[in-house]
C-alpha cells in the first residue's frame, strides 16, 4: 500500500514538473528559447521561495506582470524580506522585483492579518458602490494597512479614482497603485 502511494506521488510530481517546465522552454526552428511567460516566472519564484529556509514561502504572495515580479505578504524579519527579493531576482526571466513585503513579528501577525482582511473587505465594498469601479478587474490586497491595487483598467482616470477611493477607507495607511492601462486595439 505504501509503495503504491509513493509510486503514484512520484509520478504525479514528474508529470506536474513536466507540465510546468514544458511550455516555458519551447525551442523554435532557430534553436533559440522563446520568451518565458509570466505564469512560469511566478511558479518558479514560488517554488524557489518554498525551497529556501530563510523565507517561509507560504507567507509570500507572488504575481508577475511582463517580467516584473511583485512579492507581497508578511515575513518575520528584514533578513527574510531581503532573502525573498534576492531569490526572486535570481529566477530566469525576471526583469525586476517590486518588494512589497511587510516585516511583522509573528506575535502580532494574527492581529495585523485580521485588520488587513477587514480593510480589504471595506475597500472592495467601497469599489462596489462606485459605478466606475464596479467591474474593471481590480485586485485588492492589504499588507499591514498598505493597500495594493493591481489589474487592468480602461484609463488613467479610473486608476486615479481607484487610488483615491481606497485611500479614503478607514484603516488604510497608504495605497500602492500597480494598475496598468488596457491596450487599445
Amino acid at each position: 500500500m505504501k509503495t503504491r502511494f509513493l509510486i503514484t506521488l512520484c509520478t504525479a510530481m514528474v508529470v506536474g514538473a513536466t507540465l510546468i517546465a514544458a511550455p516555458a522552454i519551447a525551442v523554435d526552428k532557430a534553436d533559440e528559447k522563446t520568451p518565458i511567460n509570466d505564469t512560469w516566472v511566478t511558479s518558479k519564484t514560488k517554488i524557489a521561495l518554498f525551497a529556501d529556509t530563510r523565507v517561509h514561502g507560504r507567507q509570500v504572495n507572488v504575481e508577475t506582470k511582463k517580467g516584473l515580479v511583485f512579492i507581497r505578504g508578511k515575513v518575520d524579519s528584514d533578513e527574510a524580506k531581503n532573502a525573498a527579493e534576492e531569490i526572486a531576482k535570481g529566477i530566469e526571466g525576471v526583469k525586476g522585483v517590486k518588494n512589497e513585503l511587510q516585516v511583522v513579528a509573528p506575535s502580532k501577525r494574527e492581529v495585523v492579518e485580521d485588520k488587513d482582511d477587514a480593510i480589504t473587505a471595506r475597500v472592495k465594498k467601497q469599489f462596489a458602490k462606485e459605478p466606475i469601479l464596479k467591474n474593471p478587474g481590480i485586485s485588492v490586497q492589504t499588507n499591514a494597512g498598505v493597500v495594493s491595487l493591481s489589474g487592468e483598467v480602461p484609463d488613467i482616470s479610473t486608476s486615479a479614482h481607484a487610488s483615491w477611493t481606497a485611500w479614503k477607507v478607514p484603516g488604510v495607511k497608504s495605497v500602492k497603485n500597480d494598475l496598468t492601462l488596457k491596450e487599445k486595439k
